[in-house]
């Protein structure tokens, strides 16, 4: 192969034709994509040396219509972003992952119903990203549809509620709540509480759904009133537990960290007692849970990977095709402390000042 020839008749498609690639993979490599293997990645670039290929950078901006940014969209519903811990952390292995793939990520948030039915609008005319990451949306939102129909590439965070041909990251939640309750039923707990996250909402469905499994799965009956709907936040956490205690639960999982610490907080000013009168898990191992008095058990989500490969699957997307629909569930794992009671040797009083 002589170096030079026949260069202005040189495409992406040929390269990857003469290198024994596809088209995509020759993208990657021109685009420094790190996804590549080191001897694809050599074989791809040894043709691009000795053709003397060189794509022009305008016409194949032009050709791809690529803005090289990646939006992450924030609903109105969701606006605990600058309160709730989890968030930093989801943004952070966002973020990670657009540099490492040269992307630069831009936040979109959305105040009312208004606002956001004219950005979206105005996001999807003009093109203004090339991709989206989406926070998972309550029941009924149109924000969904309108993105599958604009056929822009995007990935949810969060399994959608209703069945629809979107791509998403999430992580095992039906397991990791019957896990955690289970293991509250093997220290004897019979009056297991829940305060459970919005219901309008797939990760509180689910969690709710693990707690009725660990019960059932032990043939102790689901008992409504134990049952408490919440928002994810430590305040709402801290409601749900002063109500939960009229019914008089020996332990309350909490689906979610900030919940959980609300709890602890209530329980506290209820003059009750951690682990021994009541015990509490929580669900995400936010970096507070360990430092917490007594230390939080709760349900570990790898949050900062599922911003990492929520991008990751997007710019796959947008190299190789919206279909077929891209679906990544993670595992969870239970991390015992000593707010479940697990070490029975360990008496521990809630502390006044309960960190968050």
């Amino acid at each position: 192969m002589q170096r030079g020839r026949n260069v202005s008749k040189l495409t992406l498609q040929k390269v990857a034709e003469l290198a024994g690639v596809s088209r995509s993979t020759v993208s990657r490599v021109v685009n420094h994509h790190p996804s590549v293997k080191p001897a694809v990645r050599q074989r791809v670039q040894k043709v691009i040396d000795e053709t003397g290929y060189h794509p022009d950078p305008a016409a194949r901006s032009l050709a791809n219509q690529r803005s090289g940014i990646i939006g992450l969209v924030i609903p109105r519903v969701f606006q605990s972003l600058f309160t709730d811990p989890y968030y930093p952390r989801l943004m952070q292995g966002i973020s990670q992952a657009c540099n490492t793939h040269n992307y630069i990520l831009s936040l979109f948030l959305f105040h009312t119903e208004d606002e956001e039915q004219k950005l979206t609008a105005k996001l999807l005319r003009q093109q203004l990203v090339d991709g989206i990451i989406l926070s998972a949306l309550p029941a009924g939102d149109p924000l969904v549809p309108q993105l599958i129909g604009s056929q822009m590439p995007t990935v949810m965070i969060g399994r959608p509620l209703e069945a629809q041909a979107i791509s998403y990251v999430d992580v095992s939640n039906v397991d990791g709540a019957d896990e955690a309750v289970a293991h509250l039923l093997k220290l004897g707990r019979q009056r297991i509480a829940t305060i459970t996250g919005p219901l309008n909402t797939t990760v509180g469905l689910d969690r709710r759904q693990g707690y009725r499994n660990a019960l059932r799965n032990d043939d102790i009956a689901v008992d409504e009133a134990l049952i408490v709907e919440s928002d994810f936040t430590e305040a709402g956490g801290y409601q749900a537990a002063r109500q939960l205690l009229e019914h008089r639960p020996d332990a309350i999982f909490a689906a979610s960290d900030p919940m959980a610490m609300g709890a602890l907080r209530a329980l506290r000013d209820a003059g009750r007692r951690v682990p021994d009168d009541i015990a509490i898990i929580g669900f995400d191992d936010l970096p507070f849970a360990a430092t917490a008095h007594p230390p939080l058990t709760t349900v570990r989500q790898p949050i900062l990977r599922q911003g990492i490969t929520a991008v990751e699957m997007l710019t796959d997307l947008l190299e190789s095709g919206l279909r077929p629909t891209r679906q990544f569930t993670a595992p969870t794992e239970l991390v015992i402390r000593q707010s479940c009671g697990a070490n029975p040797k360990t008496h521990v009083d809630i502390d006044v000042n309960v960190r968050l």
